[in-house]
């Protein structure tokens, strides 16, 4: 017989998975607008003497390598002036972020998580002119935080980014995942989703629970929305709905205009609960 008393505690708490989910939206937005920027830091110190192009680990300047490891040291310890210090003031950012509110964004994102560790490794790079243009992926981890909630956060993102005269001029973020997960025993969740599609396609997101249920029931909920500035730190709570089945299964369409949508798959037993957060791009047909 399915446990209505484990069903009845998930409704109790409902509200906390909900706030939970707010500040994991608001995590996924720093993330991806810190990601860029450490990646990009270190291509200043590239010459354009240097080869044109090298997407081997091994060809990348030791000295490019030694300032990431610098970037990721004061990320990881959470010196925001150690990471903001590589920016131009005329930074640019491809989600419309500004210099400021991204050092808004990553002081909020270290307050809530601060034992974040971070690794970077630079997939390619070329000069352009008196410019770098790199493209690298970090991996972002964590541990258990402190609060009561007992989250944990471990992500992947790959950018682009652009600098000059020692400082970053732009990001992009070309791909990005970010996992979120609290309690004690989180549900271990598949997700698949495409990472590019066209303006009004349709799609589909599948969020597969890999476990047996038991006696379980789920809650759970599917989100789609445009990455913009105004995500980044007024984040969408969102409700959950149990589920009928074990997972969710949804279809969507893409917008009508191009440009990067966050989707999410938020899933919840009474033991814990995971947010696992992809960008899909949204091209010309």
């Amino acid at each position: 017989m399915p446990n209505l008393a484990s069903f009845l505690h998930k409704r109790q708490t409902m509200s906390q998975a909900s706030h939970l989910l707010v500040c994991s939206l608001l995590t996924l937005g720093l993330l991806t607008s810190w990601k860029g920027a450490q990646a990009s830091t270190p291509q200043h110190l590239v010459q354009a003497g240097e080869p044109v192009k090298s997407s081997v680990s091994q060809n990348v300047p030791p000295a490019l390598k030694n300032l990431l490891a610098q970037i990721d040291t004061a990320a990881s310890r959470g010196d925001i002036k150690g990471v903001m210090q590589f920016y131009s003031p005329n930074f640019v950012h491809g989600d419309g972020l500004t210099r400021q509110n991204m050092e808004k964004a990553l002081t909020a994102l270290w307050q809530r998580y601060p034992q974040l560790k971070y690794s970077t490794q630079v997939q390619s790079w070329k000069s352009e002119g008196n410019a770098i243009v790199a493209e690298t992926v970090t991996n972002i981890t964590g541990v258990p935080s402190t609060s009561s909630d007992n989250s944990v956060l471990n992500a992947t993102i790959k950018s682009r980014q652009r600098v000059t005269g020692g400082k970053i001029i732009r990001q992009d973020i070309l791909s990005e995942r970010t996992q979120i997960t609290s309690g004690t025993k989180p549900p271990q969740v598949d997700v698949k989703l495409p990472q590019q599609v066209k303006v009004g396609q349709q799609y589909s997101l599948d969020a597969i629970v890999q476990e047996p249920l038991g006696d379980d029931y789920l809650l759970g909920a599917a989100l789609e929305e445009p990455v913009k500035p105004s995500k980044f730190l007024t984040p969408t709570p969102v409700d959950l709905e149990l589920l009928s089945s074990g997972g969710i299964f949804k279809v969507g369409r893409a917008s009508a205009v191009p440009g990067s949508q966050w989707v999410s798959a938020v899933i919840m037993r009474g033991d814990g609960m995971v947010m696992i957060t992809q960008r899909m791009q949204v091209v010309k047909n």
